[in-house]
């Protein structure tokens, strides 16, 4: 197969092939967060056959969530240094086959690794590189194009949840995963959707990094010690090596981007255990199969307005510059949430429970890529969305379990889903607490009366110099040089 051809752009092209980008994007999706939302349906079904308690079933769940975002970087970098195509079909080639080894397992032990594991690694290859792609086609609508993308996962869960309760009960869940697993095969067309495009920023040298404002002068005198490396690093290409690495990951020394990073620890950890449990809990209360299946289809179509509409709505030019409010808005709305799930104890409560839930997980799904964009740039976007879904790991591996472990011990869920409300609303309270605090920050800064300290950052405006003290970013480095020209003039 001819090696695709990449053509350098200046910037996004805003259109074009970026459209059928995000309907490959949009069909990876249903493939994969679709589906591991459906795999909550067989949660009943692989604990009435296995004869196991909550917490023990859990785990397949958990391991399949974690194993998607452990291996995100993985995937990450089989897009960057190989291709996007190569990544996303090798990821459905290993997902149809632990989908398919799952049909003929005989113990939960044979589960955690063909459900869990080898699905798991199947989906990360497939996710974080489609998701990237769109970013590096779309610029001024790039959160309509991601709404459009990440209405994949509302879509595919309204479609699946019925259709695999239908599939489990005509063909028992064997049977049902084993056409998931021909299903999950569609990922191998979607690779081939995905058209590799070079920008001008992807080209970036890499000692440029040192001029970056984030960077203290001790590191930088350590990466210029980096490339005066002995003969024997030279002769194995260990600086070449050590510059492409600071150059795709310099955006972990950002502060903004170690704030969001914290947060999506507890938004991640919040959000898992109610797609696992809320099927199990709906027939605790008394819902029948259907209903509960319905309950999910309802959470998955309310997901699509959500994406499409928040996407929407952030790229007009009254709300683009509130994105990340708007982030943090829908995280903390789906807290509260959780924490009223365990009052609502029959379908009718439960329905807008579903439409609430679904709208503004939704939301916030659509803005995770914009906002990461927003904060490390569409160059370093693909190494990022890496870091943070492998940041959703650790929170999805445990959290359903945890949530299991409750349930069993108190014979309630109410534990369960107010743990999961509390640590969505503490993602969204650290977010807003940080954004406080920077803007407190640069308003100290425009009243240019601060002492100065032996780290201090100096510029020269003709022939006055100026100084000021601490770490600064680009913006507040603006705002200081505005307010030292209108100084001047007067």
């Amino acid at each position: 197969m001819a090696a695709p051809k990449k053509v350098l752009l200046s910037s996004p092209p805003d259109g074009g092939w970026g459209w059928m980008i995000v309907v490959g994007c949009f069909l990876v999706t249903i493939c994969t967060r679709a589906v591991t939302r459906c795999i909550s349906i067989f949660f009943v079904e692989f604990q009435t056959y296995f004869a196991q308690d909550y917490a023990r079933t859990a785990w397949i769940h958990s391991i399949a969530d974690c194993a998607t975002m452990l291996c995100a970087p993985l995937g990450s970098f089989i897009s960057n240094h190989l291709s996007c195509q190569v990544g996303i079909m090798l990821g459905g080639l290993l997902a149809s086959a632990g989908l398919i080894l799952s049909s003929f397992a005989t113990s939960l032990e044979h589960l955690y690794f063909s459900l869990g594991v080898l699905t798991g690694i199947g989906f990360a290859l497939c996710y974080s590189p489609a998701i990237a792609m769109v970013g590096k086609y779309f610029n001024k609508k790039k959160a309509l194009a991601y709404g459009i993308a990440m209405s994949g996962s509302g879509i595919g869960t309204f479609i699946l949840a019925p259709v695999v309760q239908l599939l489990i009960e005509q063909f028992s869940w064997r049977g049902a995963l084993l056409i998931l697993g021909g299903f999950v095969l569609n990922l191998c067309v979607c690779g081939a959707l995905m058209r590799p495009i070079t920008l001008k920023e992807d080209h970036k040298h890499p000692p440029e990094f040192l001029e970056q404002e984030y960077v203290s002068e001790a590191q930088k005198q350590d990466l210029k010690r980096l490339s005066i490396c002995s003969p024997l690093i030279k002769a194995w290409s260990h600086e070449c090596l050590c510059c492409c690495s600071w150059q795709e990951y310099n955006f972990l020394l950002m502060p903004d981007f170690l704030v969001l990073a914290v947060s999506v620890l507890f938004m991640a950890y919040g959000c898992s255990p109610l797609f696992v449990y809320l099927v199990p809990y709906a027939l605790n209360v008394g819902v029948s199969h259907q209903q509960a299946a319905f309950l999910m289809s309802i959470l998955g179509v309310i997901d699509i307005v959500g994406n499409i509409t928040f996407g929407w709505l952030t790229d007009r030019r009254c709300l683009k510059k509130y994105r990340y409010v708007c982030y943090l808005f829908a995280v903390g709305m789906d807290g509260l949430c959780c924490l009223f799930l365990p009052i609502l104890q029959s379908f009718p409560m439960l329905v807008p429970f579903s439409f609430t839930f679904g709208y503004f997980d939704g939301a916030y799904v659509t803005l995770i890529p914009v906002v990461t964009a927003d904060v490390v740039g569409t160059a370093s976007l693909s190494s990022a969305l890496g870091v943070v879904y492998f940041l959703h790991a650790l929170p999805y591996l445990v959290s359903p379990p945890i949530a299991g472990w409750l349930v069993d011990t108190t014979s309630s869920y109410t534990a369960s889903f107010i743990l999961c409300g509390f640590s969505m609303i503490f993602s969204s309270t650290l977010l807003c607490f940080a954004r406080l605090a920077k803007k407190i920050k640069r308003t100290q800064l425009r009243s240019l009366g601060r002492d100065t300290d032996p780290k201090q950052q100096i510029w020269t405006n003709g022939a006055t110099t100026y100084s000021v003290s601490g770490d600064l970013d680009q913006k507040d480095v603006e705002i200081l040089a505005t307010e030292a020209n209108s100084y001047s003039n007067r």
